[in-house]
């Protein structure tokens, strides 16, 4: 009797392996998921795109896995088929997301998510310049609006500052147009000459670097303090300078886990906030405004339409497959890269 499963490619590891080693990542044959329950759709990957996420997780370790784990949180695609709870999407919509750290990634050719955290591609983006943008545009999102507690609107936001630590990568360059779109001073930190002109284009007012301590700089383009900081980059190794250069009753965003205790007492004095971010929480945990995401992706999509907010795609890899998978992991690794990098096509 012939089985009635259907195969799909995919990326996946079964080890925890340095990233030049052929085994880190490896072209998979998996069951494709048929038909999507509750508020699932499944979706056919046209685009992905990596992220830092992407490299931590992948990082060596002694664990091995008994079918290959799927990596992968950023998607742009077609939905294919709907679950029976579903009432934002239908067949043939064209999708971009992140999806969920907690279910298997978008590294493959067909990929169940969830309704609540997918909004309809940009009209304008082809699917890899839509790939580029959902994990960073959501992190992004929150940690301004949702975290920080930044107005939407300019009015108001003309006095005020922000200060965007490692500014030329991808959740970076989404916030300089976000900040910028708010009407907020932007700061933002670069090193080389190519990610200075990077933040530069995108919207930054003033950069500084982040290799160098912060108030000598601020002070010397006449900055006392900031109203906000966005850490997108070793908070620990900034700590003392971040918490330098906050404004009193200022507040201090981070992506990026301590990995070591830092001392909070310098923000007491100030009634400085400190606050984390992190863009999985929402699909983690199933939180009652779990809708959020997908609303925000609508929202962005529109304001991308209109001229308002540019991908950040600046490399795009053919086809989706192992070894160019392993290529951008090793660029991301190197910490060097500027904007997003995103692969597109299976092989046929």
């Amino acid at each position: 009797m012939k089985s009635s499963k259907q195969m799909m490619k995919a990326i996946g590891l079964y080890k925890y392996l340095p990233i030049d080693n052929p085994e880190s990542l490896i072209d998979v044959e998996i069951e494709k998921p048929q038909l999507p329950s509750n508020r699932d759709l499944l979706v056919q990957v046209k685009a992905i795109s990596v992220n830092p996420v992407d490299t931590k997780i992948r990082a060596p370790k002694d664990k091995v896995e008994e079918a290959p784990r799927i990596l992968g949180w950023d998607v742009a695609g077609i939905v294919e088929r709907v679950g029976p709870d579903c009432t934002l999407f239908q067949p043939g919509d064209e999708v971009y997301y992140a999806g969920s750290v907690i279910r298997p990634g978008g590294n493959s050719e067909f990929h169940l998510v969830d309704e609540r955290i997918v909004g309809h591609k940009p009209k304008s983006l082809s699917f890899a310049e839509a790939a580029a943008l959902p994990l960073t545009t959501i992190t992004a999102w929150e940690a301004l609006y949702d975290r920080l507690n930044i107005s939407h609107h300019p009015d108001g936001n003309e006095e005020k500052s922000i200060l965007i630590i490692g500014a030329a990568g991808g959740v970076g360059s989404i916030a300089i147009q976000l900040a910028g779109m708010a009407g907020l001073n932007i700061i933002a930190t670069a090193s080389r000459p190519e990610s200075i002109e990077w933040v530069k284009q995108l919207g930054a007012d003033y950069v500084i670097n982040h290799h160098e301590p912060f108030m000598p700089q601020l002070k010397k383009r006449g900055i006392e303090q900031v109203d906000y900081i966005f850490c997108l980059n070793n908070t620990a190794q900034h700590w003392s300078h971040m918490a330098e250069a906050i404004a009193p009753q200022g507040k201090i965003c981070s992506i990026v886990g301590m990995g070591e205790p830092v001392n909070l007492q310098p923000l007491f004095g100030k009634s400085a906030t400190f606050v984390w971010e992190y863009m999985f929480t929402r699909a983690m945990y199933k939180t009652d405004d779990m809708e959020e995401q997908h609303k925000l992706l609508e929202r962005v999509a529109k304001m991308v339409d209109a001229g308002k907010i540019r991908t950040t795609l600046v490399e795009c890899i053919e086809p989706i497959n192992a070894e160019n998978l392993r290529l951008v992991h090793q660029k991301l690794e190197s910490g060097h890269t500027i904007g997003k990098i995103v692969l597109q096509n299976f092989p046929e």
